[in-house]
This record gives structure tokens, sequence and C-alpha cells, in this order.
């Protein structure tokens, strides 16, 4: 009888059963609560059409928009030991950062990549919040560097997309130590006078705020992102008052002189070629 419950029965349940679909039909505004098509949410680069909130875009769709299509070249980053302290909370380290790999099929939190955006050669530095919430340990500081070293070698600007909740824990002191790496490269940039642009994405905290994120020639943020160092929370419990509702999010900022625009995805390609044009002093 085995023959009929390895091999029959396993074929007649999977004719008979009903087959459930993966695909997201509808889905829920966060800010207003409307129901979104998912292809029209998709298509509108996941924002909102009623209310126009910026959800969560992944690294590989972001490079998409922002690059003209087929000069997308994915840069290899050089490979690191993954737990140098052996951390174990819950979990060990090594196994959320195999498990977060098999969820999200990305190797970390940031992709690197050469592109051209409307005829404007780049390289784009674009985080993942998918990844451990973006968080920046050796192999993202690493990463930022290799890229201001990559746009040094090809005489093009560097574009930075931060989405992270800052310093990555599990690290400890290493990543803590990423901090004055990723401005090194930065700086590096800055001697060849080359471009570097900032587009600061819902959210951009911690440490990621701390270092490289603030020191852009022109920063540019998406509409509504949530942008600071410390949590609107533990500010009001240091300085005992309560932060106007807005506090930290991009359009304070720019109002308090922090940032130089706010615009929407929908609007980034064409103002960031500008940008550039006028940095580089392209004519045309």
């Amino acid at each position: 009888m085995n023959w009929i419950t390895e091999k029959v029965l396993p074929k007649f349940k999977a004719f008979v059963s009903k087959k459930e679909t993966d695909e997201i039909l509808w889905i829920k505004c966060k800010s207003c609560s409307q129901m979104i098509f998912h292809k029209e949410y998709s298509k509108n680069l996941n924002v909102c059409m009623s209310c126009g909130f910026h959800g969560y875009i992944d690294a590989n769709s972001r490079l998409n928009y922002l690059c003209d299509e087929n000069t997308i070249e994915i840069i290899k980053l050089n490979s690191i030991e993954e737990d140098p302290l052996n951390f174990k909370d819950l979990k060990k380290y090594k196994e959320r950062i195999k498990l977060t790999k098999s969820k999200t099929n990305l190797d970390e939190a940031i992709t690197c990549a050469f592109g051209k955006i409307n005829n404007i050669p780049c390289i784009l530095a674009c985080f993942d919040f998918a990844f451990m919430g973006g968080s920046m340990g050796r192999y993202v500081g690493n990463a930022i560097l290799q890229a201001s070293e990559e746009a040094i070698n090809r005489k093009c600007s560097l574009i930075l997309i931060p989405s992270s909740g800052g310093a990555r824990m599990q690290e400890g002191i290493f990543s803590l130590m990423q901090l004055p790496r990723s401005i090194i490269g930065i700086n590096k940039l800055k001697d060849n006078s080359l471009p570097y642009i900032v587009l600061l994405s819902n959210p951009t905290t911690g440490g990621v705020t701390a270092s490289f994120a603030m020191l852009g020639d022109i920063h540019i943020a998406e509409p509504g992102a949530i942008i600071g160092f410390a949590g609107r929370r533990v500010i009001e419990k240091t300085v005992k008052e309560s932060l106007p509702e807005d506090f930290q999010k991009s359009e304070y900022l720019l109002s308090h002189g922090m940032i130089d625009i706010v615009i929407s995805r929908q609007e980034q390609k064409n103002k960031i070629s500008t940008i550039l044009k006028r940095l580089l002093n392209h004519n045309n």
C-alpha cells in the first residue's frame, strides 16, 4: 500500500484541493485607511492616490523608477564576517540574518548600483527597511565606502537613499564605528569635487541621521518622512515638553532649514537630474 499513500494520494489531494492565490488584490492606506487596488498602488510607486501617503518601497523598485531603462548595473559588494561578537538574544544573530535573507531575498540592508538618471551617470546606494529595519552594521558601512570609491573611479555623482532605524544593535561597537567610517567615504567624494545627493525616505533615524545622511550637498526628502536622531517619546521625556504634531516630519524640517526640498516619488527622477545638471555644469 506504500505506493498508494506515497505517490497516488498526494497527487489526488493536489488535484482536488482548492488552490489559493498569494496575489494581494487590495491594500489599506496606513494614513487615510482608503482601500486601494494593489496594481494601481504599485503603478503609482506605492503612493496613495487619495492622500499622497508614501508607503514602503523596496530598494530594487526604487532603483528601477529612478534610473533609465537598461542602465542599472548592480555593484557586487565585499563580503564580511557576519557575526563578529557571536551575539545572541532570543535568537542567534546569524540565525536572524539567515532568516531575513530568506524572507526578503536580499543580501543585506543596502543595494549599490551604477545607473543613469535621464542619461546622467551616477552611483546609487539604496537602503531597504525590510532587512532588519535598514539597520547599519559593518556591511552597510563597507558598502558606503565602496559606493563612494566607485563614484570617484567613474567620476560621477553619488546618490544615497537611507531608510533606516539606525545602527545595528547586534554588532555593538562595530556598528557605531560605521558612523565615522561612512563620513570618511563622503569626505573622499567631496575632496574629488563630486556631487553627493541624499534622498531621505521614511524613516531616517538614529546613527544614520547622525552621520552620512545629513552631509549631502543637496537634501531631498519624501513627503511625510520621519527624519531625526532620537524618537519623539524619548525627546518629550527628556525636555519634558510636548512637541508639535509634525515634529521630525520632512515638511517640518524643510520649514526649519534642515533640508532643501520635499518632493513626491513621481517627480524625483526629473528633479534629481535637473539638480545634477546644475552641479555638474551640464548645459544640455
